[in-house]
């Protein structure tokens, strides 16, 4: 009897640890216009202890890419893996925008449920439908306030401890939307422009239990290269740093839940943005001041890169294939709008293995619409040494999204340009607002992309520019970009031509 005790120890045991070891978990941390700042990226003003020691435990990317530099059409790729052209949100989710995925779209959630795996969303959702993206567990700004769910740093963490508590013999996907450092100036202008007074425990502010605000000397933040430096620009700077600092003690709350829930072990962890910053040439813009984000992935199981960096070029398309690999998940054969559905992003966990000798030297970007009045598509195919911009709707001036628009450093630019005063940037207002059709630039010796190529007699650059054009073709084609013969023609592809689509010409003269 007292053997065959031993050997059902034995058997239970190494039953749960082989359960123990398929019980793989992945949480999601995301910015909202979260850039660089941060000691990761080697800015030494901006205090972001909890990020420094996510980066020690994991492996930092130096050139990711978002896919789309807008909130609900980038969150729509981040849980969907498919270009906003592709999967139909086109512009902002909520209120009179009202942009959303198709209804066939095999989303990220939808396939993990499938799967059954728990999911969970804690902040910032901002895209629909439910039925595409479905969470077992939600506390969004759908029933509640994003303030509370989303900068609340105290109540946030109360919301992933209860979500952890929840029937634990299941793996889990819980995906944390921060709200910070969003502006709120033209939503919440009584908490500064940045939210970065509430919840500081002054009058009127509400009490944050678990923040300990960091003010930040305007004379001291790092003023990024594509925003002008003058005193309004780095008090704005300064009041963003404050709410990262909010976010980066945020995350180190959520780990702390996660370690205490003994989770921490068999959790892959990613984090990023989900666009450029909110200042000039960040937010909405496709250069790489709107388009480089944050990166660092963290896996219990790759331990052989811990606290190195990559420089291998990823895409927030990459996402939904890492998840998917991690939890040994195949993408579904489906169509979408007649289509084949299918991810162009790669799978990152060879990366966490071994710096990659091939594969990860391109990416692309997509973009339509912020703002519903903000109509300016845009198509991106960037390699390590050259960028091309196709701007479509290149003869109307860029637009300029309402908190922006109020923003002190816009507002700045703005008065200073009235005024005939120097601006101290790199840029007019004219130059930002009226753009070349197409814009070809050398990142390698023009990293701030200043000098537009397009037209360049060189026949070097002139052969980059066609095979550029042609790669950047192939990925609309691929993703079956209903944009793709825009502006000068229209697309046929259906009746007498659809088996054979064609780009018909408008003789518009673009």
């Amino acid at each position: 009897m007292l053997g065959y005790n031993s050997v059902l120890i034995t058997f239970i045991i190494a039953l749960n640890g082989l359960f123990s070891a398929n019980c793989r978990n992945v949480l999601i941390l995301l910015g909202d216009d979260a850039g660089f700042e941060t000691q990761v990226y080697n800015n030494s003003v901006c205090q972001t202890p909890n990020l420094d020691q996510l980066a020690k435990i994991g492996l930092v990317f130096n050139n990711a890419y978002t896919s789309v530099s807008s909130c609900s059409p980038s969150r729509s790729v981040i849980m969907s893996g498919l270009p906003q052209h592709q999967n139909g949100m086109y512009g902002l989710h909520q209120d009179e925008h009202h942009f959303m995925s198709f209804d066939q779209v095999q989303s990220l959630p939808l396939l993990l449920r499938k799967a059954d795996i728990r999911t969970g969303i804690i902040g910032k959702k901002h895209v629909g439908p439910e039925s595409v993206y479905p969470y077992d567990y939600a506390q969004t700004e759908e029933n509640n306030s994003i303030l509370k769910v989303g900068r609340n740093i105290t109540h946030m963490k109360l919301l992933v401890r209860e979500f952890l508590n929840q029937n634990k013999s299941r793996p889990f996907f819980l995906y944390i939307g921060f709200h910070d450092p969003h502006r709120c100036g033209h939503t919440n202008p009584e908490y500064g422009s940045f939210c970065q007074w509430f919840g500081n425990g002054s009058q009127g502010m509400g009490l944050i239990p678990d923040w300990k605000p960091v003010v930040y000397d305007l004379d001291k933040v790092t003023v990024p290269y594509f925003v002008q430096d003058t005193p309004a620009a780095r008090e704005d700077i300064a009041a963003q740093y404050t709410t990262i600092s909010r976010l980066d003690q945020g995350v180190g709350l959520i780990l702390d839940e996660l370690k205490q829930a003994g989770q921490l072990d068999d959790t892959l962890i990613i984090y990023t943005s989900d666009n450029g910053i909110s200042f000039p040439n960040g937010r909405t813009n496709l250069y790489d001041s709107g388009m480089a984000e944050p990166f660092i992935v963290s896996s219990p199981y790759h331990k052989q890169r811990w606290g190195q960096t990559s420089s291998a070029m990823v895409s927030l398309v990459d996402i939904v294939p890492t998840v998917l690999d991690w939890f040994s998940i195949q993408y579904p054969n489906y169509t979408l709008l007649k289509h084949p559905a299918q991810l162009t992003g790669k799978s990152l966990l060879p990366v966490l293995k071994a710096e990659p000798q091939s594969g990860f030297d391109t990416v692309y970007a997509s973009h339509n619409l912020h703002e519903v009045t903000m109509y300016y598509p845009m198509r991106v195919v960037r390699d390590r040494n050259f960028k091309l911009i196709h701007n479509m709707n290149f003869r109307m001036p860029f637009p300029i999204d309402q908190d922006f628009y109020i923003s002190p450093t816009f507002q700045d630019l703005l008065n200073r340009t009235r005024g005939k005063e120097p601006l101290n940037w790199y840029k007019t207002l004219e130059k930002y607002y009226y753009r070349d059709q197409w814009e070809l630039y050398d990142v390698q010796n023009d990293t701030m992309e200043l000098k537009n190529l397009a037209n360049s007699s060189d026949a070097h650059i002139k052969e980059v520019f066609v095979q550029m054009r042609q790669k950047l073709l192939q990925w609309q084609n691929l993703t079956s970009d209903p944009w793709i013969c825009s502006p000068g023609s229209v697309l046929e592809d259906e009746g007498n031509y659809k088996l054979t689509p064609q780009c018909m010409s408008m003789d518009n003269k673009v």
